[in-house]
């Protein structure tokens, strides 16, 4: 494997106090990562905690609360959040490399992430948007620097430790995935869903507090920006965002004056932001002078793990919408004559990462070299496609109105979670080793707006399929998808591994 010609910037300034050089592990030095690891468990606590209400709320009766939308309206809009949580990842990198440094850029994202999850807890019609876009845009900024931050306390040749790194800090955060949707899903199914929201408010909230407390323990580590841009930059784009959301905030506010404003003018323009901003982002990375040409051929690679991120997110992420309407509405929630939220449900994925990822982080470290990344990309891809395949199944059974035991709902999120794995953690940590010097947070948010373009994607599979409880030959036809990007991925390896290194 070749290594990087220089190490980042974050490799050369001096480390905390109480910061290893060359940790053997995340808990080697436990107060920078308590740190970390508190703000990012109640970072995902929120995460969660609203996701798994978000499309149950919107689908239920406004006689009960709910918004009334259709199952395909819903997905539509819970397709339009997810990409655009994933595609905020793009400026929130860029500001963190550039403008705040990770450091604060994780600060300002969590106290977007509180103000939007406060205005959709409060039980005002049309507060919701408003507050979505806020959780978006905190998200954005905070989770590819937060994934920055992290990878500030390896050192960048350090390949091993730091995948095993990033699997132990990706497990220890479910923990509060798992959590969330069981409080969040009592209290907004059971009670309340603004109740359900402003608890997720809260989550943050504690988050928040963590970081702030904990934060003096990262020396000088993330406390300033990789490349600080110029201010002739900083005045261009400042410029450039503030047309953009004029012509945006004029668009749709004609649309909704007129009456005709629907959820899917907007998906149109996140689906369209999707498509172009990775083009443009790869485009842009690779006319910078500052890589090298071994950098380039990295980078140039990395397409085809973007590529495929996008499949894979575009399946999982339906696990909060076409997984949660088929908890809700084709699986025997029944349980000694009470019944089970559907939300509930959503807790499986998370406790299932919390079993499996300490065996992937054991079976990545004694593998080593021996498994590249692209390996363990078609590992995940594999198990995603046998979650669909056993969910077609599971529809079959359902087709004429009957409920199926819970066990398939359990088993599909079983391998949802083993896919997650191998994706998540993995996907980060290639994205850092693979990143040129002073773009670590750029690398990471191109990871992420894998997501968002897969979130897109997953959106408009749903509500194309029509506004229902989709059946056994959508959950057939996406396993097919996930089974041949799988074994494309097996097949190209070694060409993908000797280019990318890792």
């Amino acid at each position: 494997m070749s290594a990087p010609p220089h190490p980042s910037a974050a490799d050369r300034r001096s480390r905390p106090a109480g910061a290893p050089a060359r940790p053997g592990g995340p808990l080697a030095r436990p107060r920078w990562f308590a740190t970390l690891f508190g703000t990012d468990v109640w970072e995902r606590f929120s995460f969660y905690g609203m996701t798994a209400i978000l499309v149950l709320y919107a689908t239920e009766d406004t006689r009960r609360g709910g918004l009334g939308m259709s199952s395909g309206d819903a997905a539509l809009l819970y397709g339009l959040y997810m990409a655009a949580v994933f595609l905020a990842s793009v400026p929130g990198g860029w500001i963190g490399d550039r403008i705040l440094g990770a450091r604060r850029a994780v600060l300002h994202g969590g106290v977007l992430i509180a103000l939007g999850h406060t205005a959709i807890a409060v039980p005002i019609t049309g507060s919701l948007y408003p507050g979505l876009l806020l959780v978006a845009c905190g998200t954005g900024l905070l989770k590819p620097n937060m994934a920055s931050l992290l990878s500030a306390f390896y050192d960048r040749d350090d390949r091993t430790g730091r995948d095993a790194g990033f699997a132990v800090f990706y497990m220890s955060v479910q923990v509060s995935a798992l959590i969330a949707p069981i409080v969040v899903g009592a209290l907004g199914e059971g009670v309340d869903w603004h109740l359900g929201f402003g608890a997720a408010a809260l989550g943050m909230a504690a988050g928040l507090a963590q970081y702030v407390r904990g934060s003096r323990h990262f020396g000088d580590t993330g406390a300033a920006p990789e490349l600080p841009a110029p201010p002739a930059e900083r005045a261009r784009v400042l410029r450039t965002t503030l047309a953009a959301t004029t012509v945006a905030v004029l668009g749709y506010g004609t649309d909704a004056a007129l009456g005709t404003f629907r959820l899917a003018h907007l998906m149109a323009l996140i689906g369209l932001l999707c498509v172009v901003s990775p083009v443009i982002c790869f485009w842009r990375l690779l006319r910078n002078p500052l890589l090298t040409a071994a950098e380039r051929v990295r980078v140039r690679t990395y397409v085809w793990l973007f590529a495929a991120s996008a499949v894979f997110w575009a399946l999982f992420l339906q696990s909060g919408s076409a997984f949660a309407l088929f908890a809700k509405h084709a699986t025997d929630r029944q349980v000694l004559g009470r019944t089970v939220p559907a939300s509930w449900f959503q807790a499986a994925i998370p406790f299932f990462v919390l079993l499996l990822a300490p065996l992937f982080a054991r079976l990545w470290t004694r593998a080593g070299d021996r498994v590249p990344t692209a390996v363990k990309y078609a590992v995940g891809m594999g198990t995603t496609a046998a979650a669909y395949l056993v969910t077609a199944v599971a529809a079959e059974l359902a087709s004429d109105g009957a409920r199926v035991s819970p066990l398939w709902l359990l088993l599909a999120f079983l391998l949802l979670a083993a896919g997650e794995v191998s994706f998540g953690p993995v996907g980060m940590s290639a994205a850092t080793a693979i990143a040129p010097a002073t773009f670590v947070s750029r690398m990471v948010a191109l990871f992420w707006l894998s997501g968002a373009l897969g979130g897109g994607i997953g959106g408009n599979a749903l509500k194309a399929s029509g506004d229902h409880v989709p059946g056994p030959g959508y959950f057939l036809a996406l396993g097919a998808a996930a089974l041949a990007t799988g074994t494309a991925l097996f097949l190209a390896r070694r060409p993908l591994t000797r280019r990318l290194g890792v």
